[in-house]
């Protein structure tokens, strides 16, 4: 008898775990208060989440030239006039005001390009994001999502926050030269892709296309600077 008790036991708490793991050391996506897009030109697109989210339980607000972003899900932000194509680079500048401030473990933000099908359950992209924690990751959906550095990697170029609650500031960019795409975060290069790696089934479409900003789930920040320059 008790060990039938025993193993009821132990297979009711095998249950649990799971479901108490992703409430409690997953950071569950929150749902920011009068959340919604109100930058004029703008629109975004939440990632599919277990939630059931979408881009009203984040915010995006300021200007075009000053975006303050809060976020419940992971999102993608852009205006749909911004496209590049040919070699250029995006780039901008991202100040988180409180690091870690909205959850358990840094989250990282950044610049995506190469949007295509934006919006829609086919859309594609490549992004570049730091975490202020010096580390960043290089990702992309196509649609499926796609790693090219895996979990991330720490870098001496990205800036580190003092503490849980300091701000810290990254300037993030994304290159096309000829064959090939480089991450660059505070003026460095810390990583460089060959295009025969990222134009291919399962990830790009294209190196053309639209280019915005992106921001992991549960986090806060503004970017200014955001521009497209020809190279």
């Amino acid at each position: 008898m008790r060990l039938a008790r025993c193993s009821t036991a132990i297979a009711v708490a095998a249950l649990l775990v799971p479901a108490l793991s992703y409430a409690h050391g997953q950071d569950v996506s929150r749902s920011v208060s009068s959340g919604g897009i109100s930058v004029p030109g703008w629109t975004g697109k939440a990632d599919n989440n277990r939630q059931g989210q979408t881009v009203k339980d984040d915010k995006l607000s300021g200007t075009s030239s000053d975006l303050h972003v809060m976020t419940g899900p992971a999102v993608s932000y852009w205006n749909p006039a911004d496209k590049a194509s040919g070699d250029y680079t995006v780039s901008a500048t991202f100040t988180e005001p409180k690091f870690m401030n909205l959850n358990s473990h840094p989250h990282p933000y950044g610049v995506f390009i190469a949007g295509n099908n934006m919006g829609t359950d086919q859309e594609s992209y490549l992004y570049c994001e730091a975490y202020g924690n010096g580390r960043f990751i290089v990702r992309g959906f196509g649609p499926e999502p796609f790693q090219m550095n895996g979990r991330g990697e720490a870098n001496d170029a990205v800036h580190k926050a003092a503490g849980v609650g300091q701000p810290v500031t990254q300037k993030i960019a994304l290159s096309v030269k000829g064959d090939k795409v480089d991450c660059s975060i505070n003026g460095t290069v810390v990583g460089t892709y060959d295009k025969s790696a990222l134009v291919t089934a399962g990830k790009l479409k294209s190196l053309d296309g639209t280019y915005g900003i992106r921001f992991a789930h549960n986090t806060e920040g503004s970017v200014t600077s955001l521009k497209m320059t020809k190279q």
